[in-house]
């Protein structure tokens, strides 16, 4: 999909709304190249869904729908005026039946931005890190153990 054009976005999205949720998507839909941490979201004061382009790009088609019936899943329980948000029954439930995702999976670029790996001499626990910890002076977590470098 070109990441570009934003009426095509426009129609996959209303297109996978008549799908799954039977009624279609009349507001906007556009790219935000600002999201970093998040697929997409839902700006319930102007109506507006914000999908990250990154999305279209590296991840699979399946992905990216995901994302977008997430969203709608947001859109259109707050246009029927019951509980939108992450935490609500009706979200949920929602998200259930239309087999949307509940989080997106981190994007393959961002997958390798760990460059230290720790491990727990005692519970085994793993610890990603992008700086190095000084092992004299932090310890685990969970059960207050050494920490051991195990790759740079």
């Amino acid at each position: 999909m070109d990441p570009l054009n934003e009426k095509s976005l426009f129609n996959l999205v209303n297109d996978i709304s008549l799908k799954f949720f039977g009624k279609p998507y009349t507001d906007k839909v556009v790219f935000n190249h600002r999201l970093r941490t998040t697929g997409g979201r839902y700006l319930p004061s102007e109506r507006l869904i914000e999908l990250n382009p990154k999305y279209a790009v590296e991840t699979e088609t399946g992905e990216f729908i995901g994302i977008i019936k997430h969203e709608l899943c947001h859109y259109h329980l707050h246009i029927e005026g019951k509980g939108y948000k992450h935490g609500d029954a009706d979200f949920k439930r929602l998200l259930k039946k239309t087999g949307s995702p509940r989080h997106c999976k981190p994007l393959p670029s961002q997958a390798n931005m760990y460059k230290y790996l720790y491990k727990c001499k005692d519970c085994h626990y793993e610890y990603k890190r992008k700086r190095r910890v000084d092992t004299n002076k932090y310890r685990c977590g969970k059960c207050r153990g050494r920490l051991i470098l195990m790759e740079e």
